[in-house]
């Protein structure tokens, strides 16, 4: 995990209410979202309808490619999507870590 240099960004696209799926995709459309986001050197991860919310990214990038998102998600999100952004990292190594070091410690007993 230390020697990874890309982080994950979790990304809520909380979808305008007060718009129909009909405006909201035209909405998408015009700003050309589909080819803009995400932008080149980030990687989906996940992508998720969540019924209620909208919708839940979780991208692997470079940290220098933040701006870069930021300002796709400005450019095309924004009119269709209200924005929350989240840094997150893999826990599941550390887990397994903590998870042998526990078992290490108690079998030593």
């Amino acid at each position: 995990m230390a020697d990874d240099p890309t982080i994950l960004l979790t990304v809520f696209l909380r979808h305008d209410q007060s718009k129909n799926l009909e405006e909201l995709q035209g909405r998408l459309n015009a700003a050309d979202w589909w080819d803009r986001f995400p932008p080149a050197g980030c990687e989906i991860v996940s992508w998720n309808v969540v019924m209620g919310i909208g919708q839940i990214v979780t991208l692997r990038m470079p940290p220098d490619r933040l701006a870069a998102v930021n300002v796709e998600l400005e450019r095309c999100a924004w009119g269709a999507f209200a924005t929350d952004f989240y840094p997150t990292y893999d826990f599941v190594p550390v887990r397994e870590r903590l998870k042998r070091e526990w078992n290490e410690k108690k079998n030593a007993q």
